[in-house]
């Protein structure tokens, strides 16, 4: 439609700038519209808004004038001044009109400047403003004048702009809301993208903006729509090619979603199966029989928009997914329903290609783990995808507290446990790399890391192990030793603020020394990894352990003592290494604190247990299992424990059982000088025990108790009370044990016994002679690896001979001269195997403590000596060797001051010069020929400090002596030149050597 000339021009006036008093006299336009209508442009010119508003307002108005007059009124509005009087004396004067406008032209053109328009003013002009182009524009949507075509898709453009504005909520201002979303929810049946597209984005604003306007009460515009409404948006989003429509029904989705439409909408469909199932299909609508399944329609719909290749809609999508798997009260079928129908397998794709970018790697995660519900469809799908979560991992590891960080270790962890075959030597290496880098940094505290996150890193790698393809990862051995120190050093550095962290990692701890167990690595790391855990638990979990008890729950008590105790399980050389260190701290007292601590039956058990365990492998042979069986009915307190020892147990056999785990609680702790109790009053419990329950020692079987282990208990406690002098003590449970130890047989070698204990029995005149047949047995067990005593101390008969040795050195005991009276026997007895053993064993002693030659000159070892010397004329070559060394050994360590018997050596002497005459004649020089010169000689040199006089003369006079000395000189010089050739190591060499060491004392005489 097209109009005349002076109608195109009646609106406005392009004139010169006019004075006020111009102005003043043209008082109306030249439609005779009054002044305050018209406004000045900065150019010169003027609008009359009436003009304006008839023109653009008027479906009739040619729209090239329509263009022209918004263009003209557009620039007016860029100006402040024209913007500002309109604003102040005509704020709402141009809603109406530019309401009218967007629906009366069918013109993209017109629309985008009118919509320019209205924006400008409700971005400069009043909140009332902008309300009332709200309340227009839906006024008009609402009141259905305006057929679906394109003139109504510019005001819902237009809406859409103005309910994007971040200005007061514009709700309220919405007329006649349900017309308004029921002509919303008409158009989004049109075929038109666009149109639905616009729908679409208003409903997804209103939706938001009645949320944010907080009216509690209120229902929700949407609800009465919901499961139409859905149906008729996921259809678009399944139909439509373009995707800016898909992100606003994406954006419409995810709101509703949030809201538990879906919820509704299922629940809707589960009724209506319902009653198809109970009406045989005869009471429904053939739209409802044949409308497919919401979850189905959902599946459907969102491939289209994760197939995009716009990040943004892939992200949305993502978001979408996650919110409709969220609502409360889900079956679960919905997620089944995804992952059958692939959608799973899109998700992977998207990970694969994201380049472990966010927002899609984490919205990629959030998804994948809320489908995980789905176990086993989703189990298959996940092996599949496994490949592409790894890198993931290895991204989101790097970022702290990344918020999907526990949810792909979750996935990781779904994969490896029941997937282990899918996990490749490559993805352990990369696993590990990565997890192991995440446990690191969390304790150089480069980054935090919550308790879930901390215990899936921990589970993987558990699971790890057990995969095969740890077998072929080389350095998956290092991996799991860091990860297992940095996991431990964290939780104790963190285990006020994150308690139940340290849980995980000694079960990750605890594992580990398994798999060092299990071969699953070579044989060269499997030490390697065992020793690192030892360490750990040693240097670092032990000691943080002991300090921080008070500081600390039952439950991580708890946790700390089973991985304690797994490494005690294993039967190798660190679990003895790890025992040692434990008892060694005192373990036994301490363990006594905890169960003050908690005195629960968990504990007690736990505890005693521990204890069972450390006795087996310290002393071996099942020693710890009378602790076993009785730990049911053991008390927690040691003061109980102790009363136990005083009761009479011969008819009562779980008393017996309970009594002879508190004798090995105390003979193991003793030896560690680990007290548990008050020292008298462990005195006065064990002679209590003795006294009423020595029939069951003297007349009956005690196979649980040893006889040797009440010996060291008691004498342990009778050397304490000796050392203090206020601790009495019963003469008649002394009594009782003598005969004990007199009657019973006991063996010392194969039990380990305190240093204290040990020199008190030998300071007792009463058991001399089970005392020596005590050192006869030692002597036996040790007969066969002499020289591996001073290298191996660890043993019970090593730490023995040395406790003995040092008993022999000293004074106050009778060591020494039990010795002799046991070689003196032997000798009497003609026990030649016997007594070269005692030998071995005095030449032990004396080679530990040198001053243990001293003890034995002064208690008699000359007459020793002298009768095994004319003892050994009637017996074997080796006696003759093993008393010479021994009496070369003597005099090399002994002080002259102990030199007293000088007939004694005077008759040695003699019986060694027959020897030395008669052997040099018939064989010439010997190994023993030379030991016996040794022995003259050092009988010279003593003689130089005035001991051994006499017989130092005896061999200075010797004539036959001097006769084969001279001639072996001789025959040396008789080799002319030849003889410095000769060296050390040849016969003639060595022998000169001592021939000539002899010479050399004798000169000194």
């Amino acid at each position: 439609m097209y109009i005349n000339d002076q109608e195109q021009h009646q609106w406005i006036e392009l004139e010169p700038y006019e004075t006020p008093d111009s102005l003043h006299q043209s008082s109306t336009c030249s439609q005779g519209h009054r002044s305050s209508l018209i406004l000045q442009t900065r150019e010169g010119g003027s609008i009359c808004l009436l003009c304006l508003s008839n023109l653009i307002s008027n479906p009739r108005s040619p729209t090239i004038h329509v263009s022209y007059a918004l263009s003209q009124l557009s620039l007016a509005v860029s100006q402040p001044p024209f913007l500002r009087d309109l604003i102040r004396l005509h704020p709402h004067f141009l809603v109406s009109p530019l309401v009218e406008a967007l629906s009366c032209f069918d013109d993209e053109p017109i629309a985008r400047q009118v919509i320019d328009l209205v924006s400008e003013l409700c971005n400069s002009g009043s909140d009332s403003v902008y309300g009332e182009f709200v309340a227009r524009i839906t006024g008009r949507l609402s009141s259905g004048e305006l057929a679906w075509s394109r003139r109504q898709l510019y005001t819902l453009h237009c809406l859409g702009i103005l309910l994007g504005y971040q200005k007061n909520n514009p709700f309220p201002h919405i007329r006649d809301k349900d017309a308004l979303i029921l002509n919303l929810v008409t158009g989004v049946q049109l075929p038109s993208e666009e149109i639905q597209g616009e729908i679409f984005f208003v409903l997804y604003k209103i939706s938001i903006l009645q949320n944010a306007y907080k009216d509690d009460d209120a229902t929700d515009v949407l609800y009465s729509f919901c499961p139409k409404l859905l149906r008729l948006v996921l259809e678009a989003l399944m139909k439509t090619q373009s995707d800016d429509v898909r992100l606003n029904c994406v954006a419409l989705l995810t709101v509703l979603a949030q809201k538990e439409f879906f919820e509704n909408a299922c629940a809707n469909d589960i009724r209506s199966k319902n009653s198809c199932e109970a009406d045989n299909f005869m009471l429904t609508t053939e739209n409802v029989i044949n409308e497919p399944p919401l979850t189905i329609l959902f599946a459907e719909a969102i491939k289209a928009p994760l197939l995009s290749s716009d990040s943004e809609l892939q992200v949305g999508t993502l978001d979408l997914i996650f919110f409709y798997l969220s609502w409360d009260g889900g079956s679960g079928k919905e997620a089944q329903v995804l992952v059958e129908e692939n959608i799973v397998d899109y998700i992977f794709e998207i990970l694969r290609l994201s380049g472990c970018k966010d927002p899609l790697v984490t919205s990629c995660l959030k998804v994948l783990d809320l489908l995980s519900t789905a176990e086993q469809a989703f189990g298959q799908r996940l092996a599949i995808g496994f490949s592409t979560l790894v890198p993931a991992l290895r991204y989101v590891a790097g970022i702290p507290f990344h918020p999907v960080q526990a949810q792909t270790l979750k996935l990781i962890w779904n994969c490896v446990s029941n997937c282990p075959g899918i996990v490749t030597t490559s993805h352990i290496e990369e696993l590990g790399l990565s997890l192991t880098g995440m446990l690191k940094k969390y304790t150089d505290g480069e980054m935090g890391m919550l308790t879930d996150t901390f215990s899936m890193a921990c589970s993987i790698f558990v699971a790890i192990m057990k995969s095969p393809s740890s077998r072929g990862a080389s350095n998956f051995s290092t991996l799991v030793q860091d990860a297992s120190r940095h996991a431990i050093h964290a939780c104790l550095s963190y285990h006020v603020k994150y308690p139940t962290q340290l849980l995980h990692s000694l079960y990750l701890l605890k594992e580990t020394y398994a798999y060092s167990h299990e071969g699953n690595s070579t044989s060269s790391t499997n030490p390697e990894l065992r020793n690192c855990i030892l360490s750990i638990c040693k240097t670092s979990l032990l000691p943080w352990f002991v300090t921080a008890i008070d500081e600390i729950e039952e439950d991580i008590v708890l946790g700390v003592l089973e991985t304690f105790h797994s490494i005690l399980l294993q039967d190798s050389d660190t679990a003895t290494e790890f025992a040692t260190s434990m008892v060694s701290s005192s373990w036994f007292s301490f363990m006594f604190g905890c169960l003050g601590l908690f005195p629960t039956e968990k504990m007690k058990w736990r505890v005693y247990l521990i204890f069972s365990s450390i006795m087996d492998v310290l002393h071996g042979n099942d020693f710890g299992q009378p602790i076993k069986d009785a730990a049911s009915h053991l008390p927690c307190d040691p003061i109980d424990l102790l009363f136990l020892l005083g009761q009479k147990s011969s008819n009562n056999q779980e008393l017996f059982s309970c009594q002879s785990a508190v004798l090995l609680i105390l003979y193991t702790s003793s030896l560690y000088d680990d007290r548990i109790a008050d020292e008298k009053l462990v005195l006065a419990s064990l002679e209590q025990y003795i006294i009423v329950n020595s029939g069951v020692y003297l007349y009956g079987a005690a196979d649980s108790v040893p006889v040797d282990l009440l010996v060291n208990l008691y004498g342990l406690y009778r050397g304490f009370a000796k050392k203090s002098y206020q601790i009495s003590y019963s003469l008649e449970a002394e009594k009782i044990l003598f005969n004990l130890i007199s009657e019973k047989e006991w063996d010392l070698p194969s039990s380990s016994i305190h240093s204290t204990s040990l020199k008190w029995l030998f300071q007792q005149e009463k058991i001399c002679k089970p005392l020596s047949s005590q050192i006869l047995k030692l002597s036996r067990c040790n007969s066969s690896h002499i020289n591996d005593i001073v290298t191996h101390r660890n043993s019970c008969q090593n730490t023995q001979i040395h406790t003995i040795a040092e008993l022999v050195a000293s004074e106050d005991n009778l060591a020494a001269a039990l010795l002799i009276y046991v070689l003196k026997e032997l000798v009497e007895e003609h026990r030649e195997l016997d007594i070269i053993s005692v030998l071995g064993t005095v030449a032990v002693i004396i080679n530990i403590f040198p001053a243990a030659s001293d003890q034995l000159c002064l208690h008699g070892i000359g007459s020793v000596i002298q009768s095994l010397y004319y003892y050994s004329g009637h017996s074997s070559v080796q006696m003759f060797v093993v008393i010479s060394q021994l009496t070369f050994s003597i005099l090399h360590l002994v002080h002259s001051e102990s030199l007293s018997d000088d007939l004694t050596w005077l008759a040695i002497t003699m019986k060694l010069m027959e020897n030395l005459v008669s052997t040099v004649a018939a064989d010439e020089w010997t190994e023993d020929s030379l030991i016996v010169i040794g022995i003259l000689s050092l009988i010279l040199h003593h003689s130089t400090n005035h001991a051994l006089v006499e017989t130092a003369k005896t061999i200075l006079l010797s004539t036959p002596l001097v006769s084969i000395l001279s001639n072996t000189i001789h025959v040396a010089c008789s080799k002319g030149p030849a003889l410095i050739d000769l060296g050390e190591q040849t016969k003639t060499g060595e022998t000169l050597f001592f021939v000539l060491l002899l010479h050399f004392f004798s000169l000194q005489r």
